[in-house]
């Protein structure tokens, strides 16, 4: 039929310029909504509206499209890198000093960026909780004594020091911390983080 109006195509979308960010879109609100195990990549294709062989192209799996959702300045699993080989009653120093070294490099102004911009999101927030539960805290909990509930409890507890610490010394700078050197944040707060690695959580009767 000429001089008509061409025929709406149906079906799955093709790659194209917007499809990856689509799909960082899609995951992210599949993420929020239902956290990392609740996710699959075919629901994810299924709500782009596209193949699951486009996800495939785009991200190598799960984890990096998770990674990549959340957009963080930097790898957790290389700032951490080694903490969990560590012995549980001498990890807290090199858990303090990471958490330095990552804020004093130049990944400072994203790490600023990234915490203003998640404060207040709900769905921000959810993927934030998300990523500190299955890569940070299961690195700095790794082979601590106890059941895996008191774990999760001290992995939770230590997250309470370090991101106080973040919040406190590089967002708010309130002083006299925010000017305080490395080894002297390194002598005040790593104690508090290993009594919660290995501690007692409860006072003696």
């Amino acid at each position: 039929m000429s001089g008509g109006v061409p025929p709406v195509r149906r079906g799955r979308r093709s790659g194209g310029s917007d499809s990856r960010e689509l799909i960082l879109a899609t995951a992210r609100r599949l993420f929020a909504e239902h956290g990392f195990d609740g996710t699959s990549l075919r629901q994810v294709a299924r709500e782009a509206e596209m193949d699951p062989a486009m996800v495939h192209h785009f991200f190598k799996g799960k984890d990096e499209l998770f990674a990549q959702s959340i957009e963080l300045p930097a790898d957790p699993d290389e700032v951490l890198a080694g903490v969990e080989s560590l012995d549980p009653a001498q990890r807290s120093e090199a858990i303090v000093r990471a958490v330095l070294r990552l804020w004093e490099s130049p990944a400072q102004h994203g790490l600023v960026a990234f915490v203003r911009g998640t404060i207040g999101s709900k769905a921000k927030t959810a993927l934030l909780r998300e990523m500190v539960a299955r890569t940070i805290l299961s690195r700095i909990t790794a082979g601590l004594p106890g059941s895996p509930e008191e774990a999760k409890m001290r992995g939770t507890l230590v997250a309470t020091q370090v991101v106080g610490l973040m919040l406190m010394r590089y967002v708010v700078r309130l002083e006299p911390l925010a000017s305080a050197s490395q080894d002297e944040v390194v002598r005040l707060v790593a104690p508090n983080v290993q009594h919660y690695l290995t501690g007692a959580l409860t006072p003696p009767n």
